[in-house]
């Protein structure tokens, strides 16, 4: 008569048991996240070293970006690879059969890709909360005894074009050296609701073009030329923004999907080194049979 195949024993040493280790994912998600965090900083270096101020120097943008990419994917996989390995290989077996052995170690693998994402997620926000009260002190300090605007703001960038003097122009009365951060904000306003709506309202470009002209003493004609390039310049900044956000989002998810396919595999790797009591080594061995 034909024995039937094994099944699963829910018992071990001390009575029944889970069969999710979590010593084991917990240890392979602690050194996923420490290898990532090793590796997010050796690229980070690398970007520097290959970034110039001078012309002619350095590599460009876009290859610095798309070498950034690649780094961003690589660690991640290669990380969770790693941690799922280590999670597969120290997991216990519990006479399972064949398919159900791979399920486990896998499962395992799959876990150590989740808890180190909840952990990658704490630190990120963790980060972020720290960066804002941070950013929340130095601001209140250079407001008490500073007088300097210093700001990222691309749309910053374009008032200060609309709003530039040229040099040898005639000066009228109603010139002024500097513009109030209430003027500045106004036109900040203008533009960014152009901007979302899609389109400048005559009444607005005309009022734009005027304050320009009575502000910097360039004719009108010029600064009606201001207003419409500081719209086309304020709409690149922001299709420019919505295409870095929406890159940001695929390859974080692409990023994800392939490191919980790696761990996974990872972890089935490591758990039929264990069954068959493959050395770990750091330099493949030619001697050893290959696992199948």
């Amino acid at each position: 008569m034909q024995q039937a195949a094994p099944i699963a024993s829910r018992t071990g040493p001390a009575g029944p048991a889970s069969f999710v280790e979590w010593g084991a994912v917990v240890a392979g998600a602690v050194l996923a996240a420490a290898l990532s965090f090793v590796l997010l900083t050796f690229g980070a270096a690398i970007g520097l070293s290959a970034t110039s101020p001078w012309p002619n120097s350095g590599l460009s943008v876009k290859v610095i970006a798309t070498l950034a990419v690649f780094w961003a994917l690589a660690q991640q996989i290669g990380s969770l690879m790693a941690g799922g390995y280590v999670a597969g290989r120290m997991r216990s077996r519990w006479h399972e059969a064949g398919d159900e052995t791979e399920f486990r170690d896998g499962l395992h693998g799959g876990l150590v890709w989740a808890v180190a994402v909840l952990i990658s997620a704490f630190f990120v926000f963790a980060t972020a909360s720290l960066a804002v009260r941070t950013g929340a002190d130095v601001a209140g300090s250079a407001v008490a005894g500073a007088a300097s605007r210093t700001t990222t703001n691309p749309m910053d960038t374009v008032l200060d074009a609309m709003l530039r003097t040229p040099a040898g122009a005639p000066q009228s009365r109603n010139t002024v050296a500097s513009t109030s951060d209430e003027i500045r904000g106004e036109l900040t306003r203008i533009l960014t609701s152009a901007v979302a709506t899609g389109s400048l309202s005559a009444e607005n470009r005309t009022y734009l073009a005027t304050l320009i002209a009575q502000r910097t003493g360039v004719p009108q004609q010029e600064a009606e030329k201001r207003v419409d390039d500081a719209i086309t310049a304020a709409r690149t900044a922001a299709d420019k923004a919505r295409r870095a956000a929406i890159l940001t989002g695929f390859v974080t998810a692409a990023g994800l999907i392939l490191s919980f396919g790696a761990a996974w595999w990872a972890a089935i790797k490591g758990g039929q080194h264990r069954d068959n009591s493959v050395p770990a080594r750091f330099q493949f061995d030619r001697r050893q049979s290959p696992v199948s």
